[in-house]
């Protein structure tokens, strides 16, 4: 579940961070089978809303929700944001799912305080649900604008597999307990 970083904005679907990971699970001759569920613009109480039909329809052993850009960059409320973004991990939690959460952050320019807290939602609500946290997705190439789109916001193709190995670090570790709960609880 996501928004525009995980959606591919910008470049071709097949360009982005998560069709690298389907491609390097399927190298790497393991059984996952990748849903990208992510749209461009998608807010926490968007993806709040979509995710039960999600979990319904496809049953992951393991969600990854990297949303809450476009509500800091909208200025929504901390406590609404990580509100929305607890309970998806917790509904995600609830029907035996793992979760991943990819952390973001926002320019400077919404001020210390807002961007601070901002940055903080993501460390709280790991915390408070127990789940893996990927600090900040964006972490290895948001500085660096040949590597961002014109916009300084979405990463360019040659990012993706930046991106993928930022998150592969923290995510490869939730694979392994998974495929160990698969293989002793049939």
């Amino acid at each position: 579940m996501g928004d525009s970083i995980s959606a591919a904005y910008g470049i071709q679907r097949e360009e982005g961070w998560v069709t690298l990971l389907e491609e390097r699970l399927s190298r790497n001759g393991q059984p996952w089978r990748v849903v990208n569920a992510s749209i461009s613009g998608e807010t926490t109480a968007g993806g709040l809303a979509r995710l039960p039909k999600a979990l319904d329809t496809h049953k992951p052993q393991l969600v990854i929700i990297e949303l809450g850009g476009n509500d800091g960059l909208r200025g929504y409320p901390i406590k609404r944001i990580q509100h929305n973004l607890a309970a998806m991990v917790e509904l995600a939690q609830s029907d035996t799912s793992r979760v991943l959460l990819v952390g973001m952050q926002i320019p400077p320019n919404y001020g210390p305080r807002y961007t601070r807290e901002f940055a903080d939602i993501f460390k709280h609500v790991a915390a408070a649900t127990d789940s893996q946290l990927v600090p900040f997705l964006l972490e290895d190439v948001v500085l660096i604008p040949e590597l961002m789109q014109d916009d300084g916001i979405h990463p360019k193709a040659q990012a993706q597999p930046m991106l993928l190995d930022t998150l592969w670090a923290y995510l490869q570790p939730l694979l392994q307990d998974s495929a160990l709960l698969q293989t002793t609880n049939p």
